[in-house]
Order: structure tokens, then sequence, then C-alpha cells
């Protein structure tokens, strides 16, 4: 029988201005058999280094971690370019990892982007590169570590209660939207 992945924890961060340097909040909701069972924040510098260290330390450190099969994450940079580093967020917490996307991304112009505007761009790219290409998988691109592509899709299928997106990224969204600015944006 395989696993049900039924406890998972989805991250994404909060709006910030373009002006914005410093750190950014990071929401993440935990849900337990499609139950929202609690909230995990913390904060990542912009365009920074320290997501992947600070995503590992937020949920190693909750009281959720030992319950939790998998981690979603709202696209693979948070904050601007905080790139995180996903194969070795999967070794700090020995958890399958999603990068989930409602479109494939424009890698090109990511790759220029980072390559031509971002400190420590190149190294970002290759964190890119090293995850993979984005699958479509249950209406959405998909990047997995550690998770065959028909546990993926289940997870991601049982998890999206209001279209295609996963509750526990849509609701890290609007958590992080309206602590953030007052009031929260339904578009994922």
């Amino acid at each position: 029988m395989s696993k049900r992945f039924s406890h998972v924890v989805g991250f994404d961060d909060a709006p910030f201005d373009r002006a914005h340097r410093g750190d950014v909040l990071i929401v993440g909701a935990v849900y337990a058999r499609g139950r929202f069972d609690g909230v995990l924040s913390a904060r990542v510098r912009r365009d920074g280094a320290n997501a992947t260290r600070v995503i590992a330390d937020c949920v190693r450190r909750s009281r959720f971690f030992p319950q939790l099969h998998a981690v979603l994450l709202q696209g693979i940079a948070l904050a601007g370019f905080n790139v995180v580093d996903v194969h070795a967020l999967h070794r700090a917490l020995g958890l399958p990892v999603l990068v989930v996307a409602r479109r494939r991304p424009d890698l090109a112009a990511i790759r220029r982007a980072l390559l031509d505007h971002v400190r420590g761009g190149a190294r970002k790219w290759r964190l890119i590169e090293r995850a993979g290409p984005m699958e479509p998988l249950a209406g959405l691109y998909v990047q997995r570590i550690a998770i065959a592509p028909e546990q993926a899709a289940a997870l991601l299928k049982r998890s999206a209660v209001n279209g295609v997106m996963p509750e526990p990224l849509r609701t890290a969204h609007l958590i992080a939207g309206g602590v953030t600015t007052g009031e929260s944006t339904s578009r994922v």
C-alpha cells in the first residue's frame, strides 16, 4: 500500500514592495487529512540565500514536524530570488518536497534576471537547474524530490479542494497576504 501523504505543509511568501530590502515574511499552512491544522511563519532575506535553512529550521522546530509527510512550495524562490535548494531541504527534513506553479515558468527570463541582476545569481541558477524540469501534474507544473509522479499527483489532487491549487499553498498565500497588507487576495 502506498503512503497517503495526508499531513503536509505548504509555504508561500508575503507580498512586498519592489523597493523593499531586508527580510520578507513566509507562511507555512499545515494540513492534516484535509483539515487546516496550524500555521508556521519565519522571515527570509529578499533575494538572499537563507530560504532553505529557514524553512528547514521552521519545520523541524515545530510541533507538527513528527507527523508531516511532505513539504509544498509555491515556486522554488521566495522573497524575490531567495532560491530554495530543494535537495538540501529534503535531506534536512527527510521529507519529499514539491515545488508547485500554475504555469510553466519562463526559464530563459529567470536565467537572464539571475545572471544579470542578482547577487549570487549563477549559484541560484544552478539550484534551479538541479531541481529538474517542471512537469505537468494534476493541472499544475511541479518539480518533485523523493516522491513518485503517481504519489505526487494523488497528493495534489487530494489537497486541491477549491480549484487545482493545493489548500496548504492557497491558505499560506491568503494568510501571508492578509497579515502583510491587511487584506488577502485569492489568486495564487
